[in-house]
């Protein structure tokens, strides 16, 4: 029987395609360091759990489709700390940050139309945009230049009649960069001038390092109508199984649209948004610790992957991830043979190799990306493993 060619074209997941063989290492007794996911090991805030146990309704009925208003109020609230004021019917509540991602995607473009993606990129921006028929095409970075964004002209060469959005992670996922204010300016500017939308995936906001400055397009005058903000309580609040996030946007003619696909699936899970209301309440004092453990943790990677020799990286800023350029011939491979084949005292490391991450075929077959989400010994273990395994794999780069 056929298949179609949506599905057929959609990609694995290259974080989570090698899973098998990480099962199998630990069958056979190895324990693997799992540096490939964004599954974060901070305590998620008691607050969650404790106001799912209070709940003592009856009957436990649908939400409202765009999400409830308990939850809506509350991250109206969140926004105004950082001076952005949206009302609610410009918030939707979505599964997820992905949902949110999704279904912006389809309410801008149509088959055959363009999104113009830094890349590398989050694999499920390429996912969920060839599902719908949509292509993205990529603006190349490039780890000699901590995959900054190129000159405003190369990214101007890239729009074509098409486009339709622009779509970028900041803080980044995969590559840990936090973009300029110039950068996130130019970026504007290209909107207001090609009439373009950006969908803005701002999940990492809290995660950033080195005293730097953060902007969010969000703040930025003049295309308000044109900035869809994805963001979602997954990282934030690590969280992630609790699959609820969240499309703020104050263009409240594509929020009607977008309210269609809400209300096609039904409604988010009601248990999950009675405690993300919680979440949302959180102390400040919280992120203060959380971003102070993951600098840290960020400073054991990069110095782990310096002490390697022959490999690239620039130091992240931002998010919890760092995409290093290594000294093999395929990361992919690499990755395989560390799960399968190699081991220190029954120890080994599994990273996500970032060729998936790539839209231009070809690019990051030598590059791996990190996420610092273990404590730090565990971190520091690994990192340790991985400088071996560099050094003993047979496909090394001389």
């Amino acid at each position: 029987m056929n298949f179609s060619k949506r599905i057929t074209s959609m990609q694995e997941s290259p974080i989570r395609k090698l899973v098998p063989y990480a099962q199998a290492a630990k069958a056979q007794g190895k324990k693997v360091y799992h540096l490939n996911i964004g599954q974060p090991d901070i305590e998620t805030p008691s607050l969650f759990m404790e106001a799912i146990k209070a709940f003592d309704e009856k009957v436990l009925a649908y939400s409202l489709s765009q999400g409830m208003p308990e939850l809506i109020n509350s991250i109206i609230d969140y926004y105004k700390k950082y001076d952005m004021h949206f009302e609610s019917d410009e918030i939707l509540i979505t599964n997820g940050g992905s949902e949110a991602l999704l279904f912006s995607i389809i309410a801008i473009a149509d088959a055959g139309d363009e999104i113009l993606v830094p890349e590398p990129f989050y694999t499920n921006y390429n996912g969920f945009s060839a599902a719908v028929d949509v292509k993205v095409a990529s603006i190349t970075c490039k780890a000699e230049e901590g995959f900054h964004l190129p000159s405003r002209k190369e990214i101007e060469e890239a729009i074509t009649p098409k486009t339709r959005a622009i779509m970028l992670s900041n803080p980044g996922n995969p590559t840990g960069v936090v973009y300029t204010k110039d950068e996130v300016y130019m970026l504007a500017d290209l909107a207001k001038e090609y009439n373009l939308f950006i969908i803005a995936d701002e999940v990492y906001r809290e995660f950033v390092y080195d005293g730097l400055e953060y902007t969010s397009f969000g703040n930025i005058k003049g295309i308000e109508d044109r900035v869809i903000i994805v963001d979602s309580v997954s990282k934030r609040y690590s969280a992630c199984g609790a699959r609820i996030g969240s499309i703020a946007c104050k263009n409240k003619d594509l929020m009607k649209e977008i309210l269609k696909l809400c209300q096609g699936r039904l409604c988010v899970p009601t248990l999950e948004q009675v405690g993300a209301v919680e979440l949302y309440k959180t102390p400040e004092e919280y992120f203060k610790s959380v971003n102070d453990e993951y600098e840290k943790r960020r400073n054991i990677v990069f110095e782990g992957l310096n002490s390697i020799p022959d490999v690239l990286c620039k130091k992240p800023t931002g998010a919890f991830y760092v995409i290093a350029k290594l000294p093999v011939d395929d990361a992919e491979k690499f990755t395989i043979w560390m799960l399968k084949d190699f081991d220190v005292d029954g120890e080994t490391v599994m990273l996500a190799p970032a060729e998936g991450f790539y839209a231009t075929k070809g690019l990051g077959r030598d590059e791996a990306r990190i996420a610092y989400i273990l404590n730090e010994n565990d971190l520091k273990k690994a990192m340790a493993i991985l400088k071996k395994a560099v050094e003993s794999y047979p496909g090394r780069k001389i």
